[in-house]
C-alpha cells in the first residue's frame, strides 16, 4: 500500500460520517503521488498525517431569542486547520447543511487555496447550522451577537480572521464585528468583508465572481481564445454568481442562467446589465426568489427544481454550493458543447464529474484555484487594515487580476513540471501543497 493510500484510509477511519471531508482529502492527496515519488522528505516528515488533521477544532452552543421571545439553540464551529504560512483565514457559513464534516472539507480546501494566492494566510473555516432565511434583522442580530460572544476569544487580526460565506453577507459581518468590538474594546481588522465606511475594501463583494472569470480568461488565453460571444451558464444567484455575470458581460460573453434552491432561470436573450441590476435588488434587498425573473422579463424560462447544466453553452460557472454537478450533469455539459468550467463555489463538481471533465480535455479550473479571488481580496483588505489605508477600486481590481494570473501561471507550470500538462487540478494541488509542506518542515514538529 502506498503512502497516499494508507493516509487516505486513516483519514476515513478517524473521521467517520464526514463524506465531504473524505472527498476533499482524496481529491488532493491522489494528485500528490508524483511529489512523493520525487521527494522522500515529505513522507519522512509525515506531512500528510499532519496536514489532514486540523490544528484546532472549536465547537460551541449558540443560544438566542427570537422575535416571539422563544429561546433557540444552534451549533457554532470554527475549524482552525493550518497556520504554517499565516493566520487562519476562511469564511463563516450560516446554513442548515453546516456540520463538522462540511467545515473540515472547506477548511482543508481553504488551506491550499490561500497558499496559491501568494499571500501569507493559513486555512480555516467556521459557521453554524443557523438559517438566516426567513429571519428578521433583529433575529439575525441576536444570533450573530451570541455567536461572536463565544467566537471572539478564539480569533484576532494576527490569529484567525474570518470572512463571509453562504448565509453571511454584509449584514451578518456588521453584527459580528460590532459584537467583537464591544467585547474586546478595540477596532481591528478581525473580520473581512466589512462595509467601506468601517474598514472594508473596494471590490471585495465582487472578488470571488470576478476572480473566477479572470481565471477562466487566463485558461482561454493559454489556448489563444477569449470570452467574446461565448454563451455562459452560471448557477446560484448570490454574491459570487451576480458578479460572475457582471464580469462576463464586461468581457463580451453572454451569460444566460442563474438559479436558487427553487430552480433555474434561463434567458436565451442573455442576462444584460439592466437585468442583472434587477437581480441584485431582488436578491440583496427584497431577498426574493429567482423565479420572479420570468414574470419580469418575458422570453425567459423558469425550470423548477433544476440546475442549469442541461442548457447548451460554451462555458459553465458553478457558483452555488458543493457537489452541484454530478457525473450525469457533466456528461450533459460535454454533450452540449461546453469547453470550459471555472468553479466559483467550493468543490461544486463531484469526483465523477471531475473525471469526465478531465477525460474530455475540458478546460477545468478547480475551486481552490478559480475561486481564490475572494480570499485573495480578503487578504488585501487585511493589508489595508494593518496600514490604516484604503485603496481605490482600480488598485484592488488590478491586484486581484494579477493574483489570479499568478495562480493560473503557477498551476499551469506546476502541472507541466509534474508530467500532467493542462491538468489544473494536479497543478493547483501540488503548487498549494508544496508551499505549506515546506513551511511545516521549516517550523518543526508543531
Amino acid at each position: 500500500m502506498s503512502y497516499v493510500e494508507s493516509v487516505l484510509n486513516s483519514v476515513v477511519e478517524k473521521n467517520p460520517g464526514e463524506p465531504e471531508f473524505h472527498q476533499a482529502v482524496k481529491e488532493v492527496l491522489e494528485s500528490l503521488s508524483p511529489v512523493f515519488e520525487r521527494h522522500a522528505k515529505y513522507e519522512e516528515q509525515r506531512i500528510l498525517e499532519r496536514i489532514t488533521e486540523p490544528e484546532r477544532v472549536i465547537m460551541f452552543r449558540v443560544p438566542w431569542v427570537d422575535d416571539k421571545g422563544g429561546i433557540r439553540v444552534n451549533k457554532g464551529y470554527r475549524i482552525e486547520f493550518n497556520s504554517a504560512i499565516g493566520p487562519y483565514k476562511g469564511g463563516l457559513r450560516f446554513h442548515p447543511s453546516v456540520n463538522l464534516g462540511v467545515l473540515k472539507f472547506l477548511g482543508f480546501e481553504q488551506l491550499f487555496k490561500n497558499s496559491l494566492t501568494t499571500l501569507p494566510m493559513g486555512g480555516g473555516k467556521g459557521g453554524s447550522d443557523f438559517d438566516p432565511k426567513g429571519k428578521s434583522n433583529n433575529e439575525v442580530m441576536h444570533f450573530c451577537q451570541s455567536f461572536m460572544t463565544e467566537l471572539y476569544r478564539h480569533i484576532g487580526p494576527v490569529t484567525d480572521v474570518p470572512a463571509g460565506d453562504i448565509g453571511v453577507g454584509g449584514r451578518e459581518i456588521g453584527y459580528l464585528f460590532g459584537q467583537y468590538k464591544r467585547l474586546k474594546n478595540e477596532f481591528t481588522g478581525v473580520l473581512t468583508g466589512k462595509a467601506l465606511a468601517w474598514g472594508g475594501s473596494l471590490i471585495r463583494p465582487e472578488a470571488t465572481g470576478y476572480g473566477s472569470v479572470y481565471f477562466a480568461q487566463e485558461m482561454l488565453a493559454a489556448q489563444g481564445q477569449s470570452f467574446e460571444g461565448k454563451t455562459c451558464l452560471v448557477s446560484g444567484s448570490g454574491n459570487v454568481s451576480q458578479y460572475t455575470v457582471e464580469k462576463l458581460l464586461h468581457l463580451g460573453a453572454k451569460p444566460v442562467s442563474l438559479s436558487d434552491s427553487n430552480g433555474t432561470i434561463y434567458d436565451p436573450d442573455g442576462i444584460t446589465g439592466e437585468k442583472l441590476q434587477w437581480v441584485l435588488e431582488l436578491k440583496n434587498i427584497r431577498r426574493g426568489r429567482i423565479s420572479e425573473y420570468q414574470a419580469k422579463f418575458p422570453g425567459s424560462i423558469f425550470i423548477a427544481g433544476q440546475r442549469p447544466w442541461a442548457i447548451p453553452c460554451d462555458c459553465a460557472f458553478p457558483s452555488a454550493t458543493q457537489n452541484e454537478i454530478n457525473g450525469a450533469d457533466a456528461s450533459e455539459l460535454v454533450k452540449n458543447g461546453c469547453k470550459l468550467i471555472s468553479e466559483g463555489a467550493n468543490m461544486p463538481s463531484d469526483p465523477d464529474a471531475v473525471n469526465i471533465f478531465l477525460d474530455n480535455k475540458i478546460l477545468y479550473g478547480p475551486g481552490k484555484a478559480a475561486n481564490a479571488g475572494g480570499v485573495a481580496t480578503s487578504g488585501l483588505e487585511m493589508s489595508q487594515n494593518a496600514q490604516f489605508l484604503s485603496w481605490s477600486s482600480e488598485e484592488v481590481d488590478a491586484k486581484l487580476k494579477n493574483i489570479m494570473k499568478s495562480i493560473h501561471r503557477n498551476s499551469y507550470n506546476t502541472a507541466a513540471e509534474y508530467g500532467c500538462p493542462g491538468n489544473y487540478v494536479v497543478g493547483a494541488n501540488i503548487a498549494g501543497f508544496l508551499k505549506v509542506a515546506n513551511a511545516m518542515i521549516d517550523q518543526g514538529i508543531v
